[in-house]
């Protein structure tokens, strides 16, 4: 027995082991030198362990190291999936839009799955329950306007989604106050026919200048410089190959990750994602979102916010019928809006009425 004692002693290094689990993977990382990470499926099968750093895994830099070395292609043999990427502080108060959108069939269980990352500081409010419960992501940290913080956020639950699903093809994100257009049905085979992006980039915007100089007239050089900078939409599509474009990016991010002296020009998470993508890959984007957004009304930088009284059949329909803006001005395609917001919380039982016969009826489409 002495002699067992002995070896396990000699042939185990002491350490601290983290764990994480979800779903489909349990995530561990010993935080002893060096760590290893072990990604176990829901099969019970182990991948390779890989070393990476001594930093536990709730460290973003080591989250997203490790998302950048997936595949940026799906699982060629299983069904593409479709993941729902919700941003919030606290509260999903259309979380029932929501449970129904999912749960039009259960076939459509295996193709999708969802992600949130709240404020931790933040008492959450209820609307975690049924498809969102346990869905919030661990390293959720608060996240602010005018600062760098919510591209942080976006790229936490880009490598969440990334690691914890081989099969995610399209990361969409979404706010709590979005909605779908759509049926379950129409959204993913929209999204999956598609071997492009699906984000606004928007050149020589109205204060362009004045958001890419917010943090200095020389911080975003040599990187960024002004001919490059773009503007666009918070909420994007992106394919799998662009969500870990993203998640593996340190140049641009270390710009965009500068602090602001003019806040009221800084909008971080409106500039980073169409610039990278039009430095990195212009060509694989549709230069317009798929969630649909009313400027015309402008609230202290906030877009219109649909009211209860205005949530009718007919509101549905125009928005359907809208087609987004192009940013490379292109005039043939005529993608169809698959999400809207911004929607008041207080219009839910309005929304609920008109759900099965409205919003998820594909043969009402305009």
């Amino acid at each position: 027995m002495l002699a067992l004692y002995f070896i396990l002693l000699v042939c185990v290094p002491l350490g601290v082991i983290m764990t994480f689990t979800s779903p489909r993977l349990a995530i561990t990382v010993a935080v002893t030198q060096p760590a290893v990470l072990v990604i176990q499926n829901s099969n019970n099968t182990l991948t390779s362990p890989r070393v990476i750093t001594s930093q536990p895994l709730d460290h973003d830099e080591l989250l997203l190291r490790q998302a950048s070395k997936v595949d940026p292609n799906p699982l060629p043999k299983f069904p593409k999936k479709l993941a729902f990427m919700f941003l919030t502080t606290n509260s999903l108060p259309l979380a029932p839009i929501w449970e129904l959108f999912f749960n039009q069939s259960s076939h459509h269980q295996s193709l999708y799955n969802v992600y949130v990352h709240v404020d931790p500081t933040q008492k959450h409010e209820p609307g975690f329950f049924g498809t969102f419960h346990n869905r919030i992501i661990p390293s959720s940290k608060p996240a602010y306007r005018h600062t760098a913080t919510l591209i942080s956020a976006a790229r936490r639950l880009l490598a969440h989604a990334l690691l914890d699903d081989p099969s995610n093809y399209m990361f969409i994100l979404l706010s709590p106050s979005c909605i779908p257009l759509h049926s379950f049905n129409f959204t993913y085979k929209t999204l999956v026919s598609s071997t492009k992006s699906f984000i606004e980039i928007l050149k020589d915007e109205p204060g362009w200048y004045e958001r890419w100089a917010a943090r200095g007239p020389y911080a975003m050089f040599p990187e960024v410089p002004p001919e490059e900078f773009r503007i666009g939409s918070q909420f994007w599509t992106l394919t799998r190959a662009h969500a870990r474009m993203v998640v593996s990016d340190v140049e641009i991010w270390s710009k965009f990750n500068k602090y602001c002296i003019r806040k009221e020009t800084c909008y971080p998470e409106e500039h980073y994602f169409p610039t990278l993508l039009h430095m990195r890959d212009p060509q694989g984007c549709v230069s317009a979102t798929v969630t649909h957004v009313d400027w015309s009304v402008n609230e202290h930088g906030h877009p219109r916010t649909y009211k209860p009284s205005e949530v009718r059949a007919e509101l549905i329909q125009k928005l359907r019928s809208a087609r987004p803006r192009y940013g490379d001005g292109n005039r043939t395609r005529k993608d169809p809006f698959l999400f809207a917001r911004k929607f008041s919380p207080a219009g839910i039982s309005q929304l609920m009425n008109i759900t099965r016969n409205v919003i998820f009826n594909d043969s009402a489409l305009v």
